[in-house]
């Protein structure tokens, strides 16, 4: 037993007495050997590189729950969502043009009656028709390259809510048609708000509104945004900073006269509620006596050895099920959420094909993925398989190993060093966007998943613990013995009950 205990407590003084006070089970009665011991912090210690997603999630992302089936809440803020794409607009004649009723995305005869660098500004004026890619009840988002719960511009729910009269837009405008890029913008002051509308099947608002600034560009008379006669409504896989804010019309302000009283206001609702649930693991340690007093060659005590096996034997499997399980209830049986199953289905999606991928793709990939409007949180890891965790060290290596990386030269991707976190190997890969910090993790290998990106702030392993009771990795002693069997052997347990609990889809991803 000293060198189990040494094993999986290397930074504590056990001496063979103190082991002997509680291991040695020829010297215990029934109810010392049917004792349970609490292993939830001292198991992660086992193996480390082995299992390094659950020695994470074990050391920095612990929070015990007292619920089975256990309820969280998402918190997702606004005050940076305040955009929606124009959808339509009116005629000077009060004819209503929608996506999808003909006609182009020129509106050269349609802003006051003028072309929009004709127009005159804090004079004519403007009708257009507003709707979001959100839904205003949790403020939840698309996720890159993800179709799963992907919300189309006008889908339900997504009826933007925060437009008030007083308030300045940025409206942006395009010299070709199809969706062109921005090349100019309208400033609009909104003097009138139309809420819960319903045009061509989409959620939107009508803003009215005095045009303030015209563009100085003279062909910016198309809507950015829009593709021939219909509005671009599936944006799920669209690049924030190359594509959609070309596209979104700002609240850049407000203004209001001298004198003049408080204007209206709106109240977001940034909430949104999940579940997950716990599962339970076991795994039994079983010997008859005889082979217990036998003394061995090598390993003198073969249940100490078992002992330590069994447990990295536990810890492989719950790296395993936190790794690749899905979420269900199945025969009064609970399977908790698996990292590969949650992000899969919800997070990022990018693609790496190591003979084609360049550096240039893949800061590509991090730029959408680290979008500060979109995921703000760095407290990312980085898990990939053996052939990525190569190619990274290859394509970022070779600029430490063959230039001079000083203050007068730097590389977009480039190992700068390796350091312990937790115990495990990591490399730390400077790029534009932050360091990534990249662990190997051999249990990807052979899977789809090349790389998978986890936010530890928003990923939480949660044992069972109420009302005095500690359902994290224990050992139960002794559940079988001569004395209370009849038979002539002795059982231990190692249990474990716990979940994972999942939340901001859009701060995890997946490279396949």
């Amino acid at each position: 037993m000293a060198d189990y205990l040494s094993a999986i407590t290397p930074n504590t003084d056990l001496t063979v007495s103190d082991v002997a006070t509680w291991s040695d089970g020829t010297s215990k009665d029934t109810g010392d050997l049917r004792r349970k011991f609490n292993f939830g912090d001292q198991v992660s210690e086992l193996a480390i590189s082995q299992d390094p997603f659950f020695r994470f999630v074990s050391k920095v992302s612990k929070k015990p729950t007292d619920d089975p089936a256990f309820k969280f809440t998402e918190k997702r803020n606004s005050w940076h969502k305040r955009y929606a794409y124009v959808t339509g607009w009116v005629e000077t004649n009060g004819t209503e043009v929608v996506g999808g009723t003909g006609g182009d995305a020129d509106i050269t005869s349609y802003v006051g009656g003028n072309a929009p660098n004709s127009m005159t500004a804090g004079t004519d004026t403007v009708k257009l028709f507003m709707a979001g890619d959100y839904t205003s009840s949790g403020n939840m988002q698309n996720v890159y390259g993800q179709s799963t719960n992907a919300k189309a511009v006008g889908s339900t729910g997504t009826r933007p809510t925060f437009f008030l009269p007083g308030q300045i837009v940025k409206v942006p405008l395009s010299t070709t048609d199809g969706g062109g890029a921005q090349a100019d913008h309208m400033i609009v002051k909104v003097t009138a708000v139309t809420d819960s509308l319903t045009k061509d099947s989409r959620e939107c608002v009508m803003l009215e509104g005095l045009v303030i600034r015209i563009p100085t560009v003279s062909a910016s008379s198309y809507l950015a945004g829009w593709s021939s006669d219909d509005v671009d409504t599936q944006v799920y896989d669209e690049v924030i900073s190359s594509s959609l804010e070309g596209e979104r019309t700002y609240v850049v302000g407000s203004a209001h006269e001298e004198g003049s009283g408080y204007p209206e206001t709106w109240k977001d609702q940034p909430y949104s509620t999940g579940f997950g649930l716990t599962q339970i693991w076991k795994t039994s340690m079983a010997m008859t006596n005889t082979a217990r007093a036998t003394v061995l060659k090598y390993e003198p005590n073969e249940w100490a050895r078992v002992w330590k096996d069994k447990l990295v034997e536990h810890k492989w499997d719950m790296e395993q099920s936190l790794l690749f399980g899905a979420q269900g209830s199945h025969d009064n049986v609970q399977y908790t959420q698996g990292a590969v199953d949650f992000v899969l289905n919800y997070g990022n999606s990018f693609s790496l094909t190591i003979a084609t991928k360049t550096a240039d793709d893949f800061l590509d990939d991090m730029s959408s993925y680290l979008d500060p409007r979109y995921n703000n949180s760095k407290a990312t890891v980085f898990f990939c398989n053996t052939a990525v965790y190569n190619w990274l060290h290859k394509l970022g290596g070779y600029f430490s190993n063959n230039l001079n990386i000083n203050s007068n030269f730097s590389a977009d991707l480039a190992v700068t060093g390796r350091k312990k976190v937790l115990g495990l190997d990591t490399t730390n890969i400077t790029t534009p966007f932050g360091d990534m910090n990249v662990v190997r993790n051999i249990h990807l290998d052979g899977t789809q998943v090349k790389m998978l990106g986890i936010n530890m702030k928003h990923a939480k392993y949660r044992p069972l613990v109420g009302n005095g009771v500690n359902r994290d990795t224990s050992v139960y002693v002794g559940v079988q013995t001569l004395e209370n069997s009849g038979v002539d052997r002795r059982v231990d347990l190692i249990l474990t009950e716990a979940g994972m609990e999942w939340t901001m889809p859009e701060s995890h991803a997946y490279w396949s």
